[in-house]
């Protein structure tokens, strides 16, 4: 019966209805945090999760070691890897497709890599106006990670010690 009572109280009087208003009034007058995005930008974490890239040891050589487990563990399937063994044994890559249409960020590529091979950097700010663009080829990713190298390597020693 109180129940029933306290349900009819609530209808009758649109409880929600104020409660909701009263979360918007409150947040209607107070200061307004805004940045105008082109001149200004607002701080990234060191561990945000932007465009992929490849890294390559100091010697120039590839980190990658086609181990797949970047494509066996991504959750969407945007990763595509083919492998050819090399003359001295080794394995490299010879397709390392990743589609940034399917991929979802969640880092389990970059989790999963046992060399550091594959990253996901800071920068956000890209665009495609092709069909296929999407793609990052192996030698798109490899061109990404020489050019922003520096904030890679900065961002993994600010990270070290979560590691």
């Amino acid at each position: 019966m109180a129940r029933t009572l306290k349900t009819t109280f609530h209808s009758l009087f649109m409880i929600e209805l104020l409660k909701g208003m009263r979360l918007t009034g409150r947040y209607l007058f107070s200061k307004k945090f805004t940045i105008q995005y082109p001149e200004q930008k607002t701080p990234l974490s060191p561990r945000f999760r932007g465009l992929h890239a490849q890294r390559r040891y100091p010697n120039g050589e590839e980190r990658c070691i086609a181990c797949k487990l970047c494509e066996a563990v991504c959750p969407a399937l945007a990763i595509t890897i083919d492998v050819a063994e090399r003359e001295d044994g080794s394995r490299r890559t010879t397709r390392y497709d990743i589609d940034l249409f399917k991929c979802i960020f969640c880092g389990f590529c970059e989790e999963a890599c046992p060399v550091d091979a594959i990253v996901e950097t800071r920068h956000f700010e890209y665009h495609f106006e092709e069909c296929g663009e999407q793609i990052m080829t192996k030698d798109k990713l490899l061109a990404t990670g020489d050019r922003l190298e520096a904030q890679i390597a900065a961002d993994r020693a600010a990270d070290a010690p979560y590691r």
